[in-house]
């Protein structure tokens, strides 16, 4: 799993043969395919080794949370629980992030959420959903959309050369999202000014 990872970081989850992880690990071809079956498995193995510990760390801030507040968070205190725990497990193992970026480039990062994250997601997402009632579901399922291109930026980029910030780690960039993030989502809704509601 560990050449997986590095592989699957530097060079990309496509272009990666099961063939080239088996040689970069020195291991038996048998024994990968026994425990693995194929590189979609393996793939998903790789993923849940470090993002396992992170949704139970998630589940754990968020019944705090909602216990804390009587089920009635802030839609920031329900990003932070959602977002925090993947800065602290960024930060011990930058190369896993680096590796989510790459899956979230090709397109296959949304696979792989679904296949895996699908417990944890629902129950985050009917808690960001109570935190903004005035939305329309479809204008909700929108920055939804928004929200996980924004998650994906953060975390599978180097912002430094392009924009000149100074970076002081995931956790404080993740900080900095949960800000903006919640901004975006307790937004009116498009025209919603022009019409007269939500005043």
């Amino acid at each position: 799993m560990d050449a997986a990872e590095k592989l699957f970081a530097t060079q990309g989850y496509g272009a990666v043969s099961l063939r080239q992880v088996i040689a970069e690990a020195e291991v038996n071809v048998a024994a990968v395919h026994y425990h693995f079956g194929s590189k979609e498995e393996l793939l998903d193995q790789v993923v849940m080794r470090r993002a396992g510990p992170v949704n139970q760390e998630r589940m754990a801030r968020l019944d705090k949370v909602e216990a804390e507040t009587g089920g009635r968070p802030e839609v920031e205190q329900v990003l932070d629980a959602f977002l925090a725990p993947m800065g602290e497990v960024a930060t011990r193992n930058p190369q896993f992030s680096r590796m989510m970026g790459r899956l979230q480039a090709e397109g296959i990062l949304s696979q792989v959420v679904t296949r895996n994250f699908q417990p944890v997601l629902g129950r985050f997402m009917l808690a960001v959903r109570k935190c903004v009632p005035h939305l329309a579901e479809n204008e909700f399922r929108w920055r939804v959309h928004f929200m996980q291109g924004a998650i994906a930026y953060t975390m599978g980029s180097d912002p430094a050369p392009v924009s000149g910030v100074v970076d002081d780690g995931y956790p404080a960039r993740l900080a900095r999202l949960v800000v903006f993030l919640g901004a975006g989502l307790r937004a009116p809704e498009q025209g919603a000014k022009k019409s007269g509601k939500n005043k």
